[in-house]
């Protein structure tokens, strides 16, 4: 069966996503600038995650692929870790793959 589905708007990249869903102007630049910033903080954990990680890597002298083995993933997954692709890894699967390393990953909450 095929469905034929229009799009009645699309949000602009860089637009308020908020505005557009029809938050009062100043409530949206609020929820915007919220939205932001726990993105920012997320991808502030993993690449950090990811930089221990590459560390890691770099301290054993390790070939992707070996480091894929030992990582339990792919060595494409390594090389995006490497190039620090945080946007393809969840916090969660960085930090199994540190412990894959014998790292123990500690948050703090302030």
């Amino acid at each position: 069966m095929k469905r034929n589905l229009k799009l009645g708007h699309i949000t602009p990249a860089g637009a308020n996503i908020f505005a557009d869903l029809g938050f009062d102007p100043n409530e949206a630049i609020k929820l915007l600038q919220e939205s932001n910033k726990i993105i920012s903080e997320k991808t502030s954990i993993k690449e950090s995650l990811m930089t221990e990680l590459a560390g890691w890597i770099e301290e054993k002298d390790l070939k992707q692929a070996d480091a894929a083995q030992i990582l339990g993933v792919t060595r494409p997954r390594v090389s995006d870790v490497i190039n620090k692709k945080s946007i393809k890894f969840t916090i969660d699967s960085l930090v199994d793959m540190l412990a894959r390393t014998g790292k123990h990953v500690q948050f703090s909450v302030q």
